[in-house]
């Protein structure tokens, strides 16, 4: 699976170690910064990593700031990015299999690394539920973000 990874100074850490674990299993991962703990604004590393995941031209995104919302906030802007905040492998086990969402955001402020890995591992192996409803419920959320988005081209 192809990655995108983006975060603010407050998720460098967290993200070296979840890329890291990510290259470790086979997954490429496309880093759009930030690469140190120097304040910077989040926007400018999430917007071109959701495009990237929107386009298609990565499967999903993981993206790490202090919190999580500023990263799903920016990337739910986007035609087509689905962005999950998830502070426990429960929330991204649900986020997956109820939302089939595209992307994760953490908060490296609210959990440590330890739980930020297993989220992801959870989020990465954990399948959307195919059952009728759940995709009924998807499919008026796509139909809600065609509507009122401007596809990305």
């Amino acid at each position: 699976m192809k990655i995108a990874m983006a975060n603010d100074h407050a998720g460098t850490q967290m993200k070296e170690e979840i890329k890291a674990y990510l290259i470790s299993q086979g997954h490429e991962v496309k880093d759009f910064g930030t690469y140190d703990n120097n304040s910077c604004d989040l926007s400018d590393f999430v917007y071109p990593a959701a495009l990237a995941v929107a386009k298609g031209e990565c499967d999903r995104g993981i993206f790490c700031d202090g919190v999580g919302y500023g990263s799903a906030l920016i990337a739910n802007k986007i035609s087509g990015c689905y962005a999950a905040v998830c502070q426990d492998p429960l929330c991204a086990k649900l986020a997956r299999e109820h939302t089939d969402s595209n992307i994760l955001c953490l908060g490296a402020k609210i959990i440590g690394g330890l739980m930020s890995m297993e989220i992801v591992k959870t989020w990465l192996s954990t399948d959307p539920l195919m059952e009728e409803k759940y995709r009924r419920r998807v499919q008026k959320v796509c139909d809600i973000n065609d509507k009122h988005c401007v596809p990305v081209k």
